[in-house]
């Protein structure tokens, strides 16, 4: 559908263009989300693999990665409703770090960033309804769900019920 095509490259861009922006200034981007990885990170230093990278400025960067790499296959259309998910999981610790707007007491600095989460809680909408998106074809559970009644019900036609007749089945969730 011609909708998709645009809009799936349209809601991508925000998440190339801010995965860009972190390479060019890592050690700017880990400031700001030092915070928050702190808090993250504390309660478990201990018990994380030496492979889990824990320094802020790594993380920032793996993030931003996320970003560019599960932009560009949602902008294409390739994978869209797992780069859907990737994307919705980078973005929450994201606008939580980089939008806590009720950590700030100056009014105007609060606004600004009450825009800019909930901006972001539009695009997380945008995400979610992505990673739903069957295209219009029947879900995974719904077509299971149906297969399994033609097959109860097929089943019971072949064995009959000893009578003749054919019994009705029921499978739970219908």
């Amino acid at each position: 559908m011609l909708i998709r095509r645009l809009a799936r490259p349209l809601l991508a861009s925000v998440f190339i263009y801010g995965g860009i922006g972190v390479f060019r200034d890592p050690k700017g981007h880990a400031q700001g989300a030092a915070p928050l990885v702190e808090r993250a990170t504390t309660p478990v230093q201990g018990t994380l693999p030496d492979q889990v990278p824990t320094d802020t400025e790594t993380l920032v960067k793996v993030d931003a990665g996320v970003k560019i790499g599960a932009g560009v296959l949602l902008a294409l259309g390739k994978f869209p409703r797992f780069s859907a998910l990737l994307l919705s999981g980078s973005l929450v610790p994201t606008t939580l770090a980089g939008h806590a707007f009720w950590e700030y007491s100056d009014p105007e600095q609060r606004a600004g960033q009450q825009i800019h989460f909930l901006k972001n809680l539009g695009l997380l909408g945008g995400l979610l309804t992505t990673a739903v998106d069957t295209k219009g074809k029947p879900s995974v559970g719904y077509r299971a769900r149906h297969g399994a009644h033609r097959v109860a019900e097929h089943t019971q036609h072949a064995v009959g019920n000893g009578k003749g007749r054919k019994n009705k089945c029921h499978v739970p969730g219908r």
